[in-house]
């Protein structure tokens, strides 16, 4: 296996659902982000091999986001690109699959992330209405259509909301707050922990925001109905949170007996990030000076009802892959869905009889405070779901250059029983 390289990594800001990003189409949150770098680092257009992108709510009108993306970029025609769908960790399977691709030797330069427009999935009609319509629609006489028009009644107008329905679990029927909810009540997680940790989340966010941490990650976007306002910072974590706020938002999910509230969870959210990865040969042709090095990755399966442990089957799977152990890992990101989740894999991740639950023998490792999510997670910065399994690696890799320090652990549980997870190598120590 060849050696794969991440030479750059950017993100837009992440901007919760129905603001600034409102009217960004997917494909428009990562373009520009490719230009950027294909400009930044002086690459002729069809030197790239393919474009792999995340994304779930494939827009109608586009329909393979990652093509069109290419094509916005100004990459040559002959650059091909795909869209990948694993729910919340779209963006870490383009990630995979780049370096897939790379390590054996089929491709040396590729851009792989996520995008996601989570206010603009639709609004879409029940079964009856569309019924209704495809009725009508066969009816050829003006009788026939009569007929058919006095069979409609006002509720075959009821919307099915498409985002509701994609964070439902059709296996088990449970959406993602309700396994939440199974974990908090399971592992004895209380509504004030999960306050507490989503209250330290927004307030690291804000302190990285005001002190420019995140200025080298984000790429400025232009938003507005007459691309009129630059965005350039995260838009939606709340620097004025408290606990005692927190505490006052009824239980959303699990309305009487609930722990899990919109906050003490991640909100709706629209972006996308993107890297450029290259192989050893496409370093040394084009000059680069790649940030870090993607060292291995791993997906496990677990019942979709605790879906949320996900990051403990995948991480200890990625630390067997590498032969690392989790001391190894200078920083941390777990996605926070929920904080209940969060606390959650902790709490199994370094407790033996816990994990054997799950068919691990052992203790993975505890994961220290001061190493997880340093700059705050998705409770506070948002869950753009296309595109998280990418961003937390553009943040973990700009975080951990700048503190010279080696390893990193990026992982997060996946809608559906699973968990992804990524080890990456900082070069810049």
């Amino acid at each position: 296996m060849k050696p794969v390289y991440l030479v750059d990594g950017k993100r837009t800001p992440q901007v919760k659902a129905g603001a600034e990003l409102k009217d960004i189409a997917a494909p428009y949150l990562g373009h520009y982000l490719i230009r950027h770098l294909v400009d930044k680092y002086a690459l002729p257009t069809d030197s790239i091999d393919e474009v792999i992108i995340g994304n779930t709510g494939a827009p109608a009108k586009y329909p393979n986001v990652g093509r069109v993306i290419a094509l916005e970029a100004g990459l040559h025609k002959k650059t091909s690109g795909y869209t990948v769908h694993r729910n919340c960790a779209s963006g870490m399977e383009a990630l995979s699959q780049a370096y897939v691709k790379i390590a054996l030797g089929r491709s040396d330069l590729l851009f792989a992330g996520g995008v996601e427009n989570m206010t603009q999935m639709p609004l879409m009609f029940g079964k009856q209405m569309t019924d209704f319509f495809m009725e009508l629609m066969k009816a050829k006489s003006p009788a026939q259509k009569m007929k058919i028009f006095a069979t409609f009644r006002p509720h075959f107008l009821a919307p099915v909301i498409a985002v509701e329905q994609g964070l439902t679990d059709p296996f088990c029927g449970r959406n993602m707050g309700q396994t939440a909810e199974t974990l908090a009540r399971e592992l004895g997680i209380s509504r004030r922990e999960q306050d507490e940790f989503a209250n330290a989340s927004h307030h690291k966010a804000a302190k990285a925001t005001a002190e420019g941490k995140f200025r080298e990650e984000i790429l400025p976007i232009t938003a507005g109905s007459k691309l009129d306002k630059m965005i350039a910072d995260d838009l939606g974590f709340r620097s004025n949170s408290t606990v005692e706020g927190l505490g006052k938002l009824k239980p959303y999910f699990e309305r009487e007996t609930g722990t899990v509230t919109v906050g003490n969870a991640c909100p709706l959210t629209d972006g996308g990030s993107m890297w450029l990865l290259a192989s050893e040969e496409a370093v040394k042709k084009y000059n680069l000076d790649p940030m870090a090095r993607l060292v291995d990755y791993h997906f496990h399966g677990l019942e979709p009802e605790r879906m949320g442990l996900g990051p403990v089957m995948a991480t200890h799977g990625v630390l067997k892959r590498t032969g690392m152990k989790m001391s190894q890992m200078d920083l941390i990101e777990i996605n926070e869905a929920f904080a209940a989740q969060v606390m959650g894999c902790m709490k199994v991740m370094k407790d033996k009889s816990l994990s054997a639950k799950w068919g691990i023998d052992e203790v993975i490792g505890e994961i220290p405070l001061e190493k997880l999510n340093v700059n705050g997670g998705g409770i506070a910065l948002g869950h753009p779901v296309g595109s998280t399994g990418s961003r937390l690696v553009v943040t973990l890799a700009h975080e951990l250059k700048r503190r010279r320090q080696k390893y990193g652990l990026a992982t997060l549980c996946i809608g559906g029983g699973q968990g992804g997870a990524v080890i990456i190598e900082n070069l810049k120590v």
